[in-house]
């Protein structure tokens, strides 16, 4: 499996359609030699390490007070306004109904979005608590054990059952494999994985059965 989790400005690739001699190029690797521990730690250097990024915690007051920052609903506030308005000085009967229920679904649209956005940022979160702390990838023609972090660009991995994916990658080989990625398609049993060339340039995610997923989890044969 080539792993390439952490390459950084890299255009979207549709990987699962790329021929192996295509994917070797690409990142300058050899399936049965692997990278250079020379050449691995240039790249360690220059795409940093294999983690998902932290982003600094911000107050969750400001992060609900971004809900109000829409354009459509800075729209709806100042309808709202503009409602109120037009009642308290019009010469018309006072109703606040229009402003009520503009303010209403303003106020819900905000906690919506709120509570969706940390229910994100918990699941990124959890990935980070079950990212693979090592993985065995294989390094002048021999395999060795690293931390995960230190995965790079190219880097040719080895996995089995009961591994953690430490990251997004494309399958050179696959026997009997088999992963559990409930957590990041919904799909309730283990995906059958093959290596073959998928030639569907739309194929869903789930479909993408020549892919392994960071955090996902092996849970039958070896890739």
């Amino acid at each position: 499996m080539s792993g390439y989790s952490n390459l950084q400005n890299e255009p979207e690739k549709k990987w699962f359609s790329l021929p192996f001699d295509d994917v070797e190029r690409k990142f300058d690797s050899s399936i049965n030699q692997g990278l250079s521990s020379t050449e691995a730690q240039g790249r360690l250097v220059k795409y940093g390490p294999n983690t998902l990024l932290k982003e600094k915690k911000r107050s969750r007051i400001l992060d609900f007070l971004d809900e109000f920052t829409d354009p459509l609903v800075i729209i709806l506030i100042i309808a709202a306004v503009v409602s109120v308005l037009v009642t308290v000085f019009g010469e018309g009967e006072t109703d606040f109904t229009d402003a009520i229920v503009i303010g209403v679904i303003v106020i819900l649209n905000a906690i919506i979005g709120f509570v969706q956005e940390g229910k994100a940022d918990a699941a990124i979160d959890a990935l980070r608590k079950i990212s693979a702390p090592e993985a065995i990838v294989i390094r002048d023609g021999r395999e060795i054990r690293i931390k995960a972090a230190d995965i790079v660009p190219g880097d040719i991995i080895t996995v089995q059952e009961g591994d953690r994916i430490p990251a997004d990658g494309r399958l050179f080989e696959a026997s009997n494999l088999k992963c559990e990625e409930a957590a990041l398609t919904g799909e309730s049993v283990p995906v059958s994985k093959h290596a073959n060339l998928i030639t569907d340039p739309e194929v869903a995610l789930a479909d993408c059965k020549n892919m392994l997923y960071a955090s996902t989890l092996i849970t039958f044969g070896r890739g």
